[in-house]
Parts: structure tokens; C-alpha cells; sequence
């Protein structure tokens, strides 16, 4: 599919397969097959303490995760369940709403990343607002910002080869973006070898984190950023300067295509996905269920990307 542009320079060779990969993305027993049905009820004897819980996890992330898909309330949730088990013959009672609701927020869902090799990777990080409440951008604009609006931070980690997401944190707005990097990092199970990151995590913090782990930092450098450690002291260089000499020796855009910096663009297409895929807000209103909310999203992000993805050659 070439792109709809006067100036379009790029166009789509896979088509047909990354068609069929969309197509794909709405297919119910893709989500809901038989592995799920016959773990539907937990399994009891793993509690000893407490009321035990009727469903296993593996019911209510499905049914959450048909939720996240097709964008529904919990109450719309519970009927879709109902109505899938009555489809399908399937034996099975469907929690309801309130279930949904309460046992999504103390779930820890796990985003699905691709079997890890041993081979290190390269991280890419940033972070995009979601909205929780308030009025629209077009409304603020002629009516000027009201008071209630609340947004929400999500900070990814993505891998550039494969353009999964291996690492994802939800916070509030006030959150700083630099003191989520070891969170992230905490997360990615396979060696990390450069991390890619805009100025806002041009911070001495990032830079000690990254040393630890012998993590190589690309990250942009502030304006008036200056040398830390004299080149003639005899301790060892600090990354932080070396970036910053190689700026000025090279300049700004030199040192960005030489260190291969425009690699940080594929966070930036992950968040345009993410948008695309499931909007601009958060359905819940209280934290918990929203970390959840976010965990989901990036998790059938991921298995849209191992459907297919498109695959662009440069036309003159």
C-alpha cells in the first residue's frame, strides 16, 4: 500500500501479509481458544488463607484483554463473555462486572515478549501522556483549560529490532522521566548493550545507572551542557563528555547520524500505535486498575507486532 502523498517516498512491500495481520488483530478465537477454557476456574488448593477465588487469572485477563481490544465497559465485558461462552458451547460461568473490576487492579500482568536470547539488545525510552478525565484538546483551545484535567505517564522501553515493547511503567504526570530508566531496566530480561534517550534523560543519575550496568548511553545532550572531567585527568572517561565532545567535533546532527540517534523515532511510532490502537484515554479512574490497563495494551501491542507489521522500501 503506497502512502496517499504527493511527497510520498515510501511504500509498503508486504501488502497482502500485513492485511491479513490487521484482519487478524479482531479475531475472537484468537483471543479466547480452548487453552483458556479448560484453565477458566482456579485452582483452589493453591489458597490456604482468604476466600478463594473462583476464576483463575488466565479468565480475567482474557476477558480484560477483550475489554482493552474492542475499547468496552466492564458491564459490556460481562455480556460479550457471556455471549462468547454461549457461542462457543463452552460450560463456563462469565465473572461480572464488579469481579472484573476488583480483581483487575491487584493483577500483575506480564507483558509478552518474544523468546529471549542471550544476545544483548539495544533499548530504546520515552514516555506520553494518557488522558484519564477532561475536556478535549479543541474544546481547551477556544474555551481556555479547566481546571479538572488529569493525565497519566507511560514510560516504555521498546526494542528497535523487533519494535516490541520489552519494558513498561504507568505513573502520574508529576513523575520525572530519568528516574524511571532503573525501573524499565529492572524489567528487560535479556542483556542491554546502548540505551537511546531524548534530553529528558540527560540527567547524572541516568549516566550512574547506566555504568552499573555497562550500558552504553545515546542520549541528547542539553544546549549548554559542558564537560564534567578534564580530558588530561587520569581516571577513566566519563560517556556523558564523550558524547558531548564527539557534538561538538561533528555537530549536533552529525553526531545524531553517526551515533545513529533517529533510532529513538521508533519509540515515538510504538506511541502513535499505541493511540491508534486503543485511544487517548484511560477508561479507569483509579490507579491500580489503570497500571493494569496499561500492561494490557502494551501486551496485545506486542502480539499485533509478531501478526505482521509493514515492511517500507525508499521510492525516488
Amino acid at each position: 500500500m503506497a502512502v496517499f502523498s504527493q511527497e510520498a517516498r515510501y511504500k509498503v512491500t508486504n501488502w497482502w501479509e500485513y492485511n491479513e495481520s490487521l484482519v487478524r488483530r479482531g479475531d475472537i478465537t484468537f483471543w479466547f481458544d480452548e487453552d483458556v477454557l479448560e484453565s477458566w476456574e482456579h485452582d483452589n488448593a493453591e489458597w490456604n488463607v482468604g476466600r478463594p477465588y473462583v476464576y483463575s487469572d488466565l479468565a480475567i485477563e482474557t476477558l480484560l484483554t477483550l475489554r482493552e481490544l474492542f475499547r468496552l465497559p466492564y458491564r459490556q465485558t460481562e455480556g460479550l463473555g457471556r455471549s462468547l461462552a454461549t457461542l462457543m458451547g463452552a460450560n463456563i460461568a462469565i465473572p461480572n462486572f464488579t469481579s472484573l473490576q476488583k480483581r483487575a487492579a491487584k493483577m500483575q500482568v506480564q507483558i509478552s515478549v518474544a523468546p529471549a536470547s542471550r544476545q544483548p539488545i539495544d533499548v530504546v525510552v520515552d514516555s506520553s501522556g494518557l488522558k484519564v478525565y477532561g475536556e478535549g484538546e479543541w474544546k481547551v483551545r477556544w474555551h481556555r483549560l479547566e481546571r479538572r484535567r488529569e493525565w497519566r505517564k507511560l514510560h516504555l522501553a521498546i526494542d528497535p529490532q523487533t519494535q516490541e515493547i520489552v519494558a513498561q511503567v504507568l505513573t502520574s504526570s508529576h513523575t520525572g522521566d530519568a528516574g524511571q530508566v532503573e525501573p524499565l531496566l529492572n524489567q528487560v530480561q535479556q542483556p542491554v548493550e546502548k540505551l537511546y534517550g531524548d534530553g529528558g534523560y540527560d540527567h547524572w543519575n541516568v549516566y550512574n545507572t547506566l555504568a552499573q550496568r555497562r550500558i552504553a548511553p545515546i542520549i541528547s545532550l542539553r544546549k549548554n551542557a559542558s564537560i564534567r572531567q578534564h580530558g588530561n585527568c587520569a581516571a577513566a572517561r566519563l560517556p556523558r563528555d564523550e558524547n558531548l565532545r564527539q557534538i561538538r567535533r561533528w555537530g549536533r546532527r552529525g553526531w545524531k547520524r553517526k551515533v545513529g540517534y533517529h533510532r529513538r523515532s521508533l519509540v515515538e511510532t510504538t506511541f502513535w500505535r499505541i493511540k491508534r490502537s486503543f485511544g487517548e484515554n484511560l477508561k479507569n479512574r483509579h490507579l491500580d486498575n489503570q497500571k493494569t490497563e496499561a500492561a494490557l495494551r502494551c501486551k496485545l501491542l506486542n502480539h499485533f507486532a509478531r501478526l505482521g507489521l509493514p515492511k517500507f522500501v525508499w521510492t525516488s
